[in-house]
């Protein structure tokens, strides 16, 4: 049917009730009623906003009331509008299902339980703030002889989402409030980032899914981040500039010519990397073939940054500092359709596509970094047992001074080291998995990874020399008096 006003809407529902009083077929009136939902007449309900309650609202009630009265005792499912009912007995939980969206409820009194489905129909109630439907509409009536306890009731809704919801994307789980008419979420919340589409409320009502149009954003961690990388950028210009002019000075035998060629290297692709996440730092301003060359460069120099560091832990040869990267970097962006945008890349950030546990091309990134962390977490527990194993001087006489001067070593290798072998990227592994969503504990891990990282370069160029003993097995007794 076509409807042009509130008016004709409102004597094709007084008739139909009418109609449901006297006996009326029950699959007419939800035929009915799902064929006022068609997406032919979408300009019809747009038409209310000029009265005091929309026509979404109005139908909405209408409906409800209509399928409370009616003697439904099977499901009913039509194009638009599906209804599923069942007895609950006392102390019973009862399940039903419309459009695959799964409605329990846990209630102490026996009663008919009538749910409603309803497609399209989250498009046109009225809507306020950043948040849009992303569920169809479900209602859920009970009819008991103990109608004042129904506050009591327990519901679980399995909502299918209409659209897949982007990481860090708040979700909330509302319910109609016929009085404020609008979208509430008193007595209802969401079961988090692992069960998207699960609610629970504590009342019977009207209920939906809606989702953020935008990201949740973390206040302040923005302004860290570029203070951050400015003061490193700036570190390391003068820590390459310090290293090259003392170079002929401190560069005296093989083990220092690696040492400070590595530190040379880690410094130069830093630079470049945080040169790149800086010019990147507003992508919709950028074009997209200069987003993909900054997405490659900054894959490539932070993966070769970590590749440096496993040459300092472990003296491998230098080579790996930059053909492991290429090769990985080259491999990765042919196997993603050449470098496309959305597939390699996100021109929403600038950075490798994360979709998932192991899926998304930022795992070409993670799985090297996440095996170079832990081999260097490995050496480093290594340094530690070394030096508590290895007392500072052999004078058994002062041993309780000698346990408290290995123990403030042991912690100041701890802190030298962590910055120089990547450790703190450990809670990147953590900004990755935790959705921001999760609240107190994603930002503070935020902000530690961002707070470490961002000013870890100043410590790290700092301590040269205390990685002298790391290379050369911790044992050396002027290793123990210097540091």
């Amino acid at each position: 049917p076509q409807f042009d006003n509130k008016c004709k809407y409102y004597r094709i529902f007084d008739y139909l009730y009418e109609e449901l009083l006297l006996g009326f077929n029950q699959n007419n009136f939800l035929e009915s009623s799902s064929n006022l939902l068609e997406k032919s007449l979408k300009e019809s309900w747009t038409k209310a906003g000029q009265s005091n309650s929309s026509l979404a609202e109005s139908y909405l009630s209408s409906v409800e009331q209509l399928i409370q009265k009616a003697n439904i005792t099977q499901g009913k499912d039509k194009k638009n509008i599906e209804v599923e009912a069942s007895d609950c007995t006392q102390g019973s939980q009862c399940s039903n299902m419309v459009f695959n969206v799964t409605i329990e409820l846990d209630s102490q009194h026996p009663g008919s339980v009538k749910t409603a489905g309803f497609q399209e129909l989250q498009n046109y109630l009225p809507e306020k703030g950043d948040f849009e439907p992303n569920s169809i509409v479900v209602s859920t009536t009970m009819t008991t002889s103990e109608s004042k306890l129904l506050e009591s009731v327990n519901v679980k809704i399995n909502f299918q989402l209409l659209k897949p919801r982007p990481r860090d994307v708040q979700i909330k789980c509302v319910s109609w409030d016929n009085t404020t008419r609008s979208w509430s979420e008193k007595g209802c919340e969401w079961l988090g980032s692992s069960k998207e589409g699960s609610c629970t409320c504590t009342h019977l009502s009207t209920f939906a899914i809606l989702m953020s149009r935008y990201p949740v954003n973390i206040t302040g961690l923005e302004e860290v981040t570029y203070v951050g990388l400015s003061v490193s950028v700036v570190s390391l210009i003068f820590s390459m500039a310090i290293e090259l002019t003392v170079w002929s000075a401190v560069v005296k035998t093989i083990s220092s010519y690696l040492r400070h060629t590595a530190h040379i290297h880690i410094a130069l692709c830093l630079l470049i990397a945080d040169c790149c996440f800086l010019a990147s730092s507003n992508p919709k301003d950028l074009p997209e073939m200069w987003c993909k060359v900054f997405v490659v460069l900054k894959h490539f120099c932070y993966l070769s940054m970590f590749f440096w560091m496993l040459c300092l832990s472990s003296i491998f040869f230098l080579f790996l500092g930059y053909v492991c990267p290429l090769l990985i970097v080259v491999i990765t962006f042919l196997c993603y359709n050449t470098g496309a945008k959305d597939v390699y890349f996100s021109s929403d950030t600038c950075w490798l596509r994360y979709s998932g546990l192991l899926k998304g091309s930022i795992h070409t990134f993670v799985i090297p970094v996440g095996i170079i962390v832990f081999f260097n977490v490995f050496s480093m527990i290594v340094v530690i047992m070394k030096l508590l194993d290895h007392p500072i001087n052999t004078d058994k006489s002062n041993e309780n001074d000698n346990e408290k001067k290995a123990a403030k070593t042991a912690m100041r290798s701890v802190i030298l080291l962590t910055p120089i072998f990547g450790v703190t990227w450990i809670f990147g592994f953590a900004v990755m998995l935790i959705d921001l969503t999760a609240g107190t504990v994603a930002f503070a891990v935020n902000y530690i990874f961002t707070l470490l990282n961002a000013f870890q370069v100043r410590t790290a160029e700092s301590s040269q020399e205390k990685c002298k003993c790391v290379l050369t097995g911790f044992t050396h007794v002027k290793c123990h008096n210097d540091y």
